[in-house]
């Protein structure tokens, strides 16, 4: 039982380290560098070293008026995101769990936003949605459907009369979870239509027998089969897009509206040249995104 135990050991040992070197040791850096008054030019110096620990850091970050309002932006724009992406994979993955001709290209252009480079994916939606050379805005108003081109990444409001009434929307904000949406729907794509296609026929040609239509088919059978999958890529959605930067600094580079978190980390680190706060500001992330996996594995993950 020694030798096993040994045995399991030296197995799981080189486990650890690369957890400990890749996992464990960035958070405890990050979290030393958020009590230390730390700038840019700093970090070749011995000083970090030294036991000056502070709070000042935090103090400005949380006194920070911005803070706030890019927090709940950054939920907004996670939350939009992750749930569209999943929204649209499943779309796609009942698009093509049937037999038709040209099945599997049509799979191959869907996985296609996933595989492309982001810098080239970003670069082209932005030109599609350009108020001046962009195809979107020119075919909408020669269709007579905008009086006039719309700044879709820079302008931060939309007022849009719907029957008589007036609402404002988010536009950049919304161009912006639109993209994620489209771009990430291939991930949850793969993983819903492989379970699709491990559900058994038996179930659905038992409900048609019973005459359930193809919505209750749907609701009562393909949901709850699906229902695991579903939250699990919420949950791997939500991790990826709370901590995306590449994605909305292409866009927009956090402007009209859509300064998350991350982008907040990079102007303190490189605009301020502050590396404390910007560490600051990533414990916020990490901290908001513990309360988050605790909700999710006590309370969701259970009842599921």
């Amino acid at each position: 039982m020694d030798q096993e135990a040994r045995l399991a050991f030296w197995l799981l040992f080189p486990t650890f380290i690369v957890v400990l070197v890749f996992v464990i040791f960035p958070v405890i850096w990050n979290l030393w560098l958020s009590l230390k008054p730390v700038s840019l030019g700093d970090l070749r110096g011995i000083s970090l070293f030294k036991f000056n620990l502070t709070l000042e850091n935090f103090r400005k970050v949380f006194g920070d008026q911005h803070l706030g309002p890019g927090l709940l932006t950054t939920l907004i724009y996670t939350i939009g995101g992750s749930a569209l992406s999943i929204l649209l994979g499943l779309m796609a993955a009942l698009l093509v769990h049937g037999e038709f001709p040209g099945r599997g290209l049509l799979r191959g252009l869907f996985i296609s936003p996933y595989i492309a480079p982001v810098v080239a994916v970003t670069f082209t939606w932005s030109f599609i949605v350009d108020p001046q050379l962009g195809v979107l805005n020119w075919l909408a108003v020669d269709k007579g459907l905008l009086a006039q081109p719309i700044p879709f990444l820079s302008q931060r409001w939309w007022d849009l009369d719907l029957l008589g009434v007036r609402v404002r929307m988010p536009l950049a904000l919304i161009s912006v979870i639109l993209f994620e949406g489209w771009r990430y729907f291939p991930f949850a794509f793969l993983f819903i239509l492989a379970r699709l296609q491990a559900i058994p026929d038996e179930l659905y040609q038992a409900a048609s027998v019973d005459g359930a239509s193809p919505f209750r088919r749907f609701y009562h059978i393909t949901l709850p089969q699906l229902s695991t999958v579903l939250s699990t890529l919420f949950l791997f959605r939500f991790i990826w897009t709370f901590n995306k930067f590449d994605d909305i600094f292409l866009l927009s580079r956090g402007q009209a509206g859509t300064k998350v978190l991350t982008i907040k980390v990079y102007d303190y680190a490189f605009g301020e040249f502050d590396i404390g706060a910007s560490s600051a500001v990533a414990m916020v992330l990490f901290g908001v995104l513990s309360i988050f996996l605790i909700i999710y594995f006590r309370w969701i993950l259970k009842e599921d």
